[in-house]
């Protein structure tokens, strides 16, 4: 099937050009957001001869029109796909993929519950689920027990479905149960996570990063950022930024040569905290936190009001995903936040998103959140087909501007080069019309090659350019499509690395010592971890 080439769109871009709200509509009382989607009733209502339209438009519709059932994660409360324009929206949607769409929208902190109840009752379950994150225990107990159809049978068929059958291999790993793909995933950028810093403060005291940077630099540029130079005082008085979520020191670690969450040792694979360069790193981090070079009280401050501190001037280095740094930047260029350089006040403050550290940074594993589709609800080919269908064909060029930039004239126009330029901007009501919806979108075969072109900034073009110059240097994990597979990982292995985490805190913040640190960890090994690291290598060597 050839893919329609839209007027004036002439290229595609990365994937920082993507919008990423999410919203929802309406409330059953359960902590769930739910509706049927806007326009789907009308859609129901139609006659085969939309879809008819949609397929002399370039959407062929080989099977009989179907509703699918589609719970959709939301976080925004209640404003997706909502306003004047919406029904249009999801009109256009519903016939462009030749079936009606009913959503369920389920709010993030209400969906491992909410999925759980959907397991006990599988002739309930939306025909297609959506998920955060990565695979955890009660997705792959599920799947052991047949909750979900075998994508291995449908989505590799290059003819039927372009844009799934293109998800890269390695991703479809970390995806297997049994040897079944269970799941599409929300496909993300690899070399996402990296260091930013604010760039007019390291300029004004000397300590700009060079290429190759070390630990070492990063921690003079601390350091002088919190006491100044000959020139210049401090500027801050905790320069790193962080908060209770501790993958900076996840991305940190890298930096000394440790692994991401595993790593591989003398043929065995192994938790990073078996790694000696592991002590190396935490030790760097708890000399950070001696020094007062991060918050004193990092462990109670809540995720939510992460990078507000280097918005505000409290802080100049940001640790996490570069996108967060560039978020950062177009905080200190808004006019009403408007931020000077210290360099010089007619212009902005900037950021610097610098990546690697070391030669190393941690890899995402390709994907953030994921879609499983329901054995017990999609009981026939043609319903299987449908939903296949839907999730292929909203990655389209149409269904990308579509889903994530509204109406072509109500919100976004087309520049002379074919880039979109988005119009509601301020309006938040108009881009409400839309909101939410690239909720639907997996992103394949790539997010390079999935995401239409927009006009970008020059911090988008730095973003850009982030990614790609921290891919290479970007450590993945090894034991991830293992750890999916492994039955005494998914019985306790989250909450024995949680224990970890938490055993690393304490050591950081000066409540235990080095030696009761060790031996936690030790004891960790002992209930139960040590049968992990066994299953994880007797799957790893078998594949060798």
């Amino acid at each position: 099937m050839k893919k329609k080439t839209i007027s004036r769109v002439l290229a595609l871009a990365l994937a920082s050009t993507m919008t990423l709200g999410l919203a929802a509509c309406g409330n059953d009382g359960s902590g769930a957001q739910s509706s049927s989607a806007q326009g789907s009733s009308s859609a129901g209502q139609s006659e085969a001869g939309s879809g008819e339209s949609a397929a002399s438009e370039g959407a062929e519709t080989p099977i009989a029109r179907q509703t699918i059932t589609w719970s959709v994660i939301d976080v925004n409360a209640g404003n997706n796909n909502v306003g004047d324009y919406a029904e249009e929206i999801m009109q256009k949607i519903e016939d462009y993929v030749g079936h009606d769409l009913e959503l369920t929208w389920v709010a993030n902190d209400a969906l491992s519950e909410k999925n759980s109840l959907y397991y006990a009752s599988p002739s309930t379950m939306p025909m297609i689920m959506s998920y955060g994150g990565t695979m955890t225990g009660d997705v792959v107990n599920a799947a052991k027990a047949g909750a979900f159809i075998d994508l291995n049978d449908y989505i590799w068929d290059s003819e039927k479905y372009p844009n799934l059958s293109g998800m890269s291999e390695d991703v479809a790993a970390n995806l297997m149960v049994d040897g079944k793909l269970i799941a599409l995933p929300r496909t993300r950028v690899v070399g996402r996570y990296g260091l930013c810093y604010r760039q007019d403060w390291a300029e004004a005291l000397g300590v700009e990063l060079p290429a190759n940077a070390t630990p070492d630099d990063v921690y003079n540029m601390l350091v002088a950022m919190k006491n100044g130079n000959d020139k210049h005082e401090g500027f801050c008085e905790y320069p790193m930024e962080m908060t209770s979520y501790t993958g900076p020191f996840d991305i940190i670690q890298t930096w000394f040569g440790c692994g991401n969450g595993w790593a591989e040792v003398g043929g065995q694979l192994v938790p990073v905290w078996m790694q000696d360069e592991y002590f190396e790193a935490v030790e760097y981090i708890k000399k950070l936190y001696d020094e007062k070079l991060m918050p004193q009280d990092w462990p109670s401050i809540p995720t939510d009001s992460w990078s507000e501190g280097c918005k505000k001037g409290e802080n100049g280095v940001y640790i996490d995903v570069m996108d967060s740094g560039k978020r950062i930047w177009n905080y200190f260029v808004a006019e009403d936040t408007l931020t000077p350089s210290v360099v010089n006040p007619d212009e902005p403050a900037s950021m610097v998103l610098y990546g690697a550290v070391n030669g190393h940074t941690l890899a995402t594993p390709g994907y953030n959140g994921f879609y499983t589709l329901s054995a017990s609800t999609l009981d026939t080919p043609e319903k299987i087909e449908a939903a296949l269908t839907v999730l292929d064909k909203l990655n389209d060029p149409e269904m990308l501007l579509l889903t994530q930039y509204g109406l072509e004239g109500v919100n976004y126009d087309l520049d002379e080069q074919g880039r979109v330029v988005k119009t509601d901007a301020e309006d938040t009501a108009l881009s409400a019309n839309y909101l939410g919806l690239n909720q639907l979108l997996t992103f394949l075969p790539s997010t390079e090659a999935t995401t239409v072109a927009t006009v970008t900034t020059e911090r988008d073009d730095a973003q850009n350019a982030a990614y790609e110059a921290a891919l290479p240097y970007a450590v993945i994990d090894p034991a991830l499509s293992y750890k999916v597979n492994s039955a005494a990982y998914a019985e306790n292995g989250a909450d024995l690395d949680s224990q970890a985490s938490a055993l690393r805190t304490q050591y950081i913040c000066g409540a235990i010592s080095l030696d009761g640190f060790k031996k936690g960890l030790d004891d960790i090994r002992a209930a139960g971890y040590d049968n992990i690291i066994a299953e994880i290598n007797e799957q790893y060597q078998a594949n060798q």
